[in-house]
């Protein structure tokens, strides 16, 4: 139940035949019989593949880890995910920031990613940050050694005002791996990622690297807990940053299939990563328009 995720229900089949002197007619009927649920089962699993549950309005939250896992939304499908962090310096400086990613289905296996945060530097007021489009890609599901196995490509516009701190003043590219993964009754996601920023590296550095490693599972009922471990390797040029590590977790709670509510703290381990606590929410708000399920699937 990685961050919240509806599971694929479980289907069960059962057969008894007793005895061997079963007539043949019988024998046939029984046997045309198992064909066809087997059958109706194969589409039903092949319906609610790509990392979608049979429920289309069930939550898919990608927060509040830094990670995402390798499932989207329905085909024609909205979902809001926002939140608030609150973070805290070593001088005792605070910032705030309020994301808000839109998730759209585009195909049974291709979402898009609308990001319109909100952010607040220290001393500085509130106002919009950097907009950004991603497309995610499901493109293997149970593979060996990756699993569930997702693209993500995004382009961040440089929209924010960098002067108060809310933008980098760059355009940025960028692309997100994927893997995710079921160990038990936990859902677990591994991330690598990179950015290519344009300007000369005064503002942003130029290159920028990530990884993650995030976890999800049930504790009791619609109580859930997310963790996840992640970091940011050292970047160089005029605005270069040390290696930054840091812990997040905090509970998740299923309010209904199709909201899901979250809190935690993120915990620097290393580097310049701010202490910081966050709470938000994600809410499916169903079906808007048609749209095709077979889509762009792969063979």
């Amino acid at each position: 139940m990685g961050k919240g995720r509806a599971s694929i229900p479980e289907v069960r089949v059962q057969l008894s035949l007793r005895g061997s002197g079963t007539p043949r007619s019988e024998r046939e009927l029984a046997r045309r019989w198992v064909l066809h649920r087997a059958a109706l089962l194969s589409l039903s699993l092949a319906s609610s593949a790509w990392g979608q549950s049979a429920d289309p309005r069930a939550v898919q939250p990608e927060r509040p880890t830094v990670a995402t896992h390798a499932g989207n939304v329905a085909p024609g499908s909205l979902e809001i995910e926002a939140g608030v962090e609150a973070d805290r310096f070593d001088d005792g400086s605070h910032a705030l920031g309020v994301p808000t990613v839109l998730k759209f289905g585009v195909a049974s296996h291709v979402q898009l990613n609308v990001a319109l945060p909100l952010t607040r530097r220290a001393g500085s007021s509130i106002g919009a940050g950097d907009f950004s489009l991603g497309l995610k890609w499901h493109l293997l599901d149970g593979a060996p050694l990756v699993g569930d196995f997702a693209v993500l490509p995004s382009v961040k516009f440089a929209t924010g005002a960098s002067n108060p701190g809310r933008g980098t003043g760059t355009t940025d590219l960028s692309l997100l791996l994927i893997s995710s993964h079921s160990v038990g009754p936990a859902a677990v996601d591994l991330n690598l990622g990179y950015t290519r920023r344009s300007g000369d590296g005064s503002a942003a550095p130029r290159d920028a690297t990530l990884w993650t490693a995030a976890a999800g599972f049930p504790l009791r009922g619609a109580l859930g807990m997310a963790v996840e471990l992640y970091g940011y390797p050292r970047t160089t040029g005029p605005a270069g940053q040390p290696s930054t590590v840091a812990l997040l977790g905090g509970p998740t709670l299923l309010v209904r299939p199709w909201l899901a509510l979250d809190a935690g703290v993120i915990v620097g381990l290393s580097g310049p990563q701010p202490d910081a606590i966050y709470a938000g929410l994600v809410w499916n708000a169903g079906r808007l328009w048609r749209a095709e399920r077979a889509g762009l699937l792969l063979p």
